[in-house]
């Protein structure tokens, strides 16, 4: 830590987190003056360069405090007594014992990976679990799609054959009308058994269904529907071998779920023989897709066969429920798909239910499991289902119900892809990616998958604050503790969350809340600690463990100093005009993770309060931002100033709210949902450019330059090269597409016009190739229709209202940054003039 500067990536890349503060303020007072949410964007698996982390995973259980509601796992952090093999937990401050072969080894050069200071994370493949075995993958195909997105589907699908591993199992589920389970196991002809899709499925009822019962012998001793043993004197009467008993799970493992290896022909031979939905649509009716019917058919599959070995349900869908549960739609024509007039109505009467059987699909299990039991073998239960995913791959030009299967996938930790069609790249280099595998010369892992299953995060602090809760793809496992905080913010009320499925990329945002009384300050040199602790089965079967151990330091505020959260007296606080103390919390906020958790926040306040509220809640959080941290001379405001860790943080706010995830306009309820759940699951880098897209300027002028995102940027004779994370965008200025429509680009005197051409397509191709899922790639031309693309991204600088101004003019009556800006300051002086006019108004009183 220096004083005067932070290095505010420096955690990601040591620890794969990133905090919106480095250093805290002592007091839960000085914390709210704050405003910008304390918390940290943690992502579990994210690769450690061999200088931060052990290269291979450790190959023991960890050591743990003895403290009943502690259970930290030892780390670097932790003081160590080698003379009496003693180590105190910084959480819990207990002295527990080294175990014997720790004691007898363990010296000050002789340290286990865990206390080397810089390995503040370790990964430990714990030997008490039993392997799981190798993933499963279900693929549920609609077969209502067009034969010619059939075809290609049935295509991606084989082509994805080829990159599982050969231990891999493999199902084949498709639906229509109704639901046919396709039995691999069966040589010599095709052959699957037909399911009405009208109707739930659960695990007991679908093993019926597929003449699945136990066959054979009794069932063996402690097993369900094993009979008592017999009398002691009829023991001799049992002469005759009973056949081998086989139960309904083991049945579906030798017919339904195949290793790759065994059942590629038969699967390759199905998929080439697909035909389209039989059943005869009348030509004022949609087409009778049971999309829900069939997921649930395919997770009860999973349940009865493999309930605690990692597995995906791939769901490839190409247009609207309108059959039996999770139908979202009726099959008239005449009747239109919701919007979000009719959701902000409750004018939709088919939403709420198939949200609630959706819901239902990913809590069953934990339920009916946890019926009468603690809320300790609750969460256990919550936390086994969550080894199957759900994963949603929706290509279609109208709505598919990704809106409700959300809760769905966003419980099991699956992935969302919305695309136009099974042709797009969009799908299938997205589908290709889904098995990307690590890199072959990395430590262990080299060569394996990169998706790993039944992921749970549980977040240790120290006394002085404690957990608010957590946005991402997680569900609450009901966790309680010394640590859990009163006030939530997301899924909150609990230190502990299932991830489901989790990769690399995927990122958790935690908040905290500063527990400490402002009457009590904390003592100098007083640290605080964060251990996050990441279970998860990795893709080869084994279980392991990921700590994440993070230390950072307080600061307490001398007495009468920055009373800016209530705006400050003159001279005082935001006051440049006297001599001021660097402050380490203002010079150690991260602008960028900030503004991140702040729109994490606002998203999923949107699940439950109107947009036009949290548009305010953001602005109020702006102005009281900047009144806190600004610099300023009261009554003038053209003195105000943000300092460089604040600069950037008014834009990212002022693109946030006109983005995606905050305006509907111009998307439906279906994009709504795809584009925020995605903004949930990804990391800062990424989140940021969904936030504030990048644009970049490629002229004869030079090398390609960074371009402010704004109107005045767009000229003729430059080409922009645009990255919103969904779509990248190369926009050819008028001159340059005029240049190339004449083809000059051909001509040999002209190599630097091709070069320029190809420049930005080069670049397009490198930011898509690593990104998931594949963003659509759009090349365009000025005063053209795809054009809009760009156009509504920008900082309308320029409009048509307005008087001169370089660049292109946007047709918008959206107001741009500097009047954004110039409303914050106007805004900010009149809370604190309304501020002296009460502080004065009190000192009248007082006066009396």
């Amino acid at each position: 830590m220096q004083e005067q500067h932070w290095d505010v990536t420096y955690t990601e890349e040591t620890a794969g987190a990133r905090l919106s503060f480095h250093c805290w303020p002592s007091s839960r007072l000085e914390a709210t003056r704050c405003v910008a949410p304390i918390g940290a964007l943690y992502t579990p698996l994210k690769r450690l360069p061999p200088t931060s982390a052990p290269p291979t995973s450790l190959q023991y259980d960890p050591i743990r405090c003895s403290t009943a509601t502690c259970h930290a796992v030892l780390n670097p952090y932790c003081q160590v007594d080698f003379r009496t093999k003693l180590w105190v937990c910084p959480f819990c401050l207990t002295r527990n014992h080294f175990p014997p072969h720790y004691a007898e080894n363990i010296s000050e050069t002789n340290l286990p990976a865990e206390l080397i200071p810089q390995f503040a994370t370790c990964e430990y493949e714990l030997p008490s679990v039993p392997v799981a075995g190798p993933p499963a993958f279900v693929f549920c195909i609609d077969t209502c799609i067009h034969v010619e997105e059939l075809t290609e589907l049935a295509d991606s699908i084989q082509q994805v054959l080829n990159l599982l591993p050969e231990d891999s199992l493999v199902g084949l589920v498709t639906f229509g009308t109704n639901v046919q389970v396709h039995e691999l196991g069966f040589e010599g002809i095709p052959k699957s058994y037909v399911i009405r899709g009208n109707k739930e499925y659960g695990p007991a009822k679908v093993g019926q269904l597929l003449a699945c019962g136990p066959v054979g012998g009794p069932a063996p001793a402690g097993q369900k529907g094993a009979p008592p043993p017999p009398p002691p004197g009829q023991q001799h009467q049992q002469q005759m071998p009973q056949a081998t008993y086989e139960s309904p799970g083991e049945q579906v493992l030798r017919r339904f779920l195949l290793p790759v290896s065994e059942c590629t022909m038969t699967l390759e031979a199905i998929l080439d023989d697909l035909r389209k939905d039989p059943w005869p649509v009348p030509s004022d009716k949609r087409v009778a897709r049971c999309t829900g019917a069939a997921l649930s058919v395919a997770t009860s599959l999973l349940d009865l066969a493999i309930p605690r070995r990692g597995a995906r349900v791939m769901m490839f869908v190409g247009g609207p429920c309108t059959s039996g549960p999770g139908a979202i739609v009726s099959r008239l024509k005449s009747d239109d798909l919701r919007s979000h007039a009719d959701l902000a109505k409750n004018a939709e009467p088919l939403h709420k239910p198939a949200c609630e059987f959706y819901a239902s699909l990913a809590k069953r299990h934990n339920i009916g499991a946890a019926a009468g039991k603690s809320a300790t073998v609750a969460a256990a239960n919550a936390s086994a289902t969550s080894c199957h995913v759900v994963d949603v791959f929706a290509c279609s030009l109208d709505q598919v119900g990704v809106l409700e299967m959300g809760e769905l996938v966003e419980a099991t930790g699956g992935y969302m892809v919305l695309g136009d069609s099974f042709g797009q790249s969009v799908f299938k280099e997205s589908l290709r990616r889904v098995f990307q595998t690590f890199d072959n010369d990395i430590p262990e892992d080299g060569g394996k998958m990169q998706m790993a299953f039944g992921a749970t995060l549980e977040v240790l602090t120290s006394r002085e604050f404690k957990v608010s809760g957590a946005i991402g793809p997680v569900t609450s496992l009901g966790k309680k503790g010394p640590n859990v905080s009163d006030l939530e913010v997301g899924r909150g009320g609990t230190n502990a969350w299932s991830l489901g499925g989790v990769d690399p990329s995927t990122t958790i945002a935690v908040y905290f809340d500063i527990t400490n009384p402002g009457t009590s300050p904390l003592p100098e040199g007083k640290r605080r600690f964060i251990q996050f602790l990441t279970k998860y089965q990795h893709a080869n079967g084994r279980t392991r463990l990921r700590t994440t151990t993070l230390c950072g330091p307080w600061y307490n505020p001398p007495p009468g100093e920055d009373r800016k959260g209530s705006a400050p007296p003159s001279g005082m606080g935001g006051y440049s005009g006297g001599i001021e103390q660097p402050n380490p919390v203002k010079l150690s906020f991260d602008q960028e993770a900030a503004a991140v958790l702040l729109a994490r926040v606002a998203v999923h306040r949107t699940e439950t309060e109107d947009v036009a509220d949290v548009l305010r809640w953001v602005d109020r959080s702006l102005i009281r931002l900047a009144s806190k941290f600004a610099d300023y001379i009261p009554d003038d405001p053209n003195s105000f100033r943000l300092s460089p860790e604040f600069s950037l943080f008014p834009q990212f706010i002022f693109h946030l709210r006109r983005s995606q995830f905050l305006q509907l306009f111009n998307s439906s309820p279906d994009e709504a949902a795809y584009y925020r759940y995605i903004l949930s699951r990804e990391n800062t880098t990424n989140s940021l450019v969904m936030i504030q897209p990048t644009l970049l300027s490629y002229s004869f002028n030079g090398p390609p330059q960074p371009a402010l995102l704004d109107s005045q940027s767009v000229r003729p004779d430059t080409i922009l090269l645009l990255d919103t994370f969904f779509h990248v965008v190369v926009f050819h200025g008028e001159t340059c597409a005029a240049w190339r429509e004449q083809r000059y680009h051909e001509q040999e005197e002209h190599v630097a016009f091709r070069n320029l051409l190809e420049a930005p397509q080069a670049d397009a191709q490198t930011i898509m190739d690593n990104r998931f899922p594949v963003p659509r790639y759009i090349v365009c031309d000025q005063h053209k229709s795809e054009a809009r693309f760009l156009m509504a991204k920008l900082n309308p600088s320029v409009t048509h209202n307005s008087e001169g101004g370089s660049g292109a003019q946007v047709f918008t009556d959206d107001v741009s940054l500097r009047v954004f800006m110039e409303h914050c300051k106007w805004h900010q002086f009149i809370r604190i003039y309304n501020f002296f006019h009460h502080l004065t108004f009190l000192f009248v009183l007082l006066s009396d």
